[in-house]
């Protein structure tokens, strides 16, 4: 078992939670495509570590936070995509986050920080830069890959033969 326990999970949300896809209508942007499971996997990790969402798209922000904050209930922050690191190290020590991303400046925040996550169609340079690449891509369960590698990496490995604690919103 590694003895470096990371404290907080910070994950972009376009191209991690999403496809990466905007879909406009001539309103303007009216809706992402977020994909299943992912939440059910930060379920998991949530007992172990913080975990929180940023979004460097700040017309779709409020997509967002409709699927981050008000469903999910996990924190969101509007944080410009050359602004991570800097952002990361007036809140956290570096060394103890995980980030997870998949964009074009992701690979300064993974050279940044303690371990660092690409999706599988993430950047080429934050693929080469990153700790682990998950097999699925984002949108499409790379999220709840994540989390549990996270989980047999850092903490317990998820056992699918024992009965998780459910809450009653998982019995509906």
């Amino acid at each position: 078992m590694n003895t470096y326990k990371p404290k907080v999970f910070v994950l972009d949300v376009d191209g991690v939670m999403t496809t990466g896809q905007f879909l406009y209508t001539k309103n303007g942007k009216e809706m992402k495509i977020f994909g299943p499971d992912d939440n059910d996997g930060l379920s998991l990790l949530k007992p172990y570590m913080d975990i929180i969402f940023v979004s460097g798209d700040k017309k779709g922000f409020d997509i967002s936070k409709k699927r981050i904050v008000d469903d999910m209930e996990y924190p969101l922050e509007l944080v410009s995509t050359i602004q991570r690191v800097k952002w990361l190290s007036e809140r956290y020590i570096l060394d103890e986050v995980i980030y997870m991303g998949d964009g074009i400046f992701d690979h300064y925040v993974f050279k940044s920080v303690g371990y660092s996550i690409a999706t599988h169609d993430a950047d080429e340079n934050a693929i080469l830069n990153a700790n682990y690449v998950t097999k699925r891509t984002g949108g499409n369960r790379a999220v709840a890959e994540a989390c549990l590698h996270i989980l047999k990496k850092f903490f317990i490995p998820y056992d699918p033969g024992n009965q998780i604690k459910r809450s009653e919103e998982w019995m509906i």
